[in-house]
């Protein structure tokens, strides 16, 4: 006797509203379904089908109650996965997402209300997939389609949808990801899967993947800085404290790596005070016991030579986020004027309590990038721009936003791929004020 044929691939390929309609007829005719279904819908159904009728009325409105409506369905589903609702909410939680990119490509979203609600029904999509895991293929097929046939929103992290991808998801975006890098030598498909095949080792936590990658990037503090973190989380404190040594030295020389039977101490610190010695000498001390009396004379002698050079001011720096003491290494990079990109960094992740505090640091940052005149510092531009939006926003200063970027987009009208950039990442260019 043949086995029934699976109908789910044929059932996938029809729309919510045929689906919806079969699935009544039968209820009708079945009594054990209905009753079931209308458990389902006396439970949470009915909050959901609101969800749902809220997004078939938001496209006919105007921006301000669209984004309204959306948020309100965004409520909605948040308030589901958080009380743990037994509910499959992703087809909702990803009907959200795609109208809401739909949306974004029709309308001029000079608040960027629609793009904030954009961010968070990404998130809120993600969790959703992590409590009711789709088809990982079809999971797949969508980021794919998101990131090399998307206008370039929504910003999708790997690591949000790794649990629900599963081997299998992840396999399928290796594969097309290897793929393009085979095929395109340059250009915006590359970079993103460049940026994918990054995503897909640490979300496979393939350590020395990942530390090649970022090997072989361009010099920079940022990514010699996210080396150290990724190995010392690895527990790989020698290699990271190796890394950092040869980061910081100013000839380029390459260092040989600390053993377990050489380890830095108070006289190498005393030579050489720097993050990577100063670590050291904390890991070595607390192991006997002698880290507090050890701390205090230590970092003295990083504050004075922080006073006297923008490179000394980093390593402080560096030594103290090396503690996890955020707030110390946020005053002394303002106090000592740590180079830009140790306050850029620092910036990510103090604006979320600290959003005005941050805003300043986004402006160099993005000032500085623009003097570059390189395609992919114009890209790098406007995501700090998306950032500084956000920073304004939650300080209670959007008008200054606005301001600020009419401002700047008058002052470099000229750089037509600059400005190209700063529409692609959804920020809307104030019109010039007429006279």
């Amino acid at each position: 006797m043949s086995s029934p044929t699976d109908l789910r691939p044929y059932l996938r390929t029809l729309d919510a509203e045929t689906l919806a309609d079969l699935l009544h007829a039968q209820a009708e005719r079945d009594p054990a379904l209905r009753l079931a279904l209308e458990n389902r819908f006396a439970t949470q159904g009915s909050d959901v089908a609101e969800a749902h009728r809220l997004l078939d009325t938001a496209v006919l409105a105007g921006n301000v109650e669209y984004a309204a409506k959306v948020g309100s369905v965004l409520d909605t589903l948040q308030r589901l996965l958080d009380a743990g609702s037994r509910a499959d909410l992703a087809p909702l939680a990803r009907r959200t997402v795609d109208d809401i990119s739909e949306m974004l490509e029709q309308i001029d979203d000079a608040s960027g209300e629609v793009a904030d609600r954009l961010d968070r029904a990404v998130e809120l999509y993600a969790r959703a997939c992590v409590a009711h895991p789709p088809d990982p293929e079809s999971l797949a097929a969508w980021i794919l389609e998101v990131e090399f046939d998307g206008p370039g929103w929504p910003v999708i992290e790997l690591a949000d949808f790794a649990s629900a991808l599963g081997d299998k998801g992840i396999a399928r975006i290796r594969s097309t990801v290897d793929s393009v890098l085979a095929e395109y030598p340059s250009g915006a498909k590359r970079e993103t899967a460049e940026r994918l095949r990054e995503e897909l080792a640490e979300v496979s936590g393939d350590v020395d993947a990942l530390v090649a990658i970022l090997a072989a990037k361009p010099p920079r503090v940022d990514v010699s800085l996210k080396i150290v973190r990724v190995l010392r989380a690895a527990g790989r404190h020698s290699e990271a404290i190796a890394h950092a040594a040869r980061a910081l030295t100013h000839d380029k020389k390459e260092e040989a790596p600390p053993t377990e039977k050489d380890p830095l101490s108070r006289k190498d610190f005393d030579e050489k005070p720097t993050a990577a010695t100063y670590l050291a000498l904390r890991e070595e001390s607390l192991e006997t016991g002698r880290w507090v009396a050890q701390r205090k004379t230590a970092l003295t002698r990083l504050r004075e030579l922080a006073a006297g050079s923008t490179e000394a001011a980093d390593e402080l720096v560096r030594a103290l986020l090396g503690e996890d003491r955020a707030d110390e290494a946020w005053r002394a990079a303002v106090r000592f004027e740590a180079s830009l990109p140790v306050r850029v960094e620092l910036a990510d992740s103090r604006s979320v309590a600290h959003p005005a505090e941050t805003i300043p640091v986004y402006r160099d940052h993005v000032e500085e990038l623009i003097t570059r005149k390189d395609p992919n510092a114009y890209r790098e531009a406007a995501r700090q721009l998306r950032k500084l939006r956000t920073a304004h926003k939650k300080a209670g200063t959007a008008e200054e936003f606005s301001s600020y970027l009419g401002t700047l987009v008058e002052i470099h009208k000229r750089k037509t791929r600059l400005i190209a950039e700063v529409k692609a990442a959804r920020i809307a260019i104030p019109k010039p004020a007429r006279a």
